[in-house]
């Protein structure tokens, strides 16, 4: 998938990788997409009510070896 810009939040835990993206999200535009890469498995459901909550559209969420890749378009 292509995306704009990429986050590695491997090896962090709640609530970091959340904190991460929304700052990412900021530096970027209205339909960009962000990748990001996640190793805390609570990060699956977080992301999916950090969008709920945030407008965020969530592309998709892929599991890999120990690692959650997600993509989400910034609204």
């Amino acid at each position: 998938m292509q995306f704009d810009k990429e986050l590695d939040a491997r090896g962090l835990n709640c609530p970091l990788p959340i904190l991460r993206a929304k700052k990412a999200l900021t530096d970027m535009t209205s339909g960009q997409v962000l990748k990001i890469l996640a190793t805390d498995p609570g990060s699956v459901k977080d992301f999916q009510a950090f969008c709920k909550q945030t407008g965020n559209e969530l592309l998709s969420s892929d599991t890999a070896e120990k690692e959650f890749i997600f993509f989400m378009k910034r609204k």
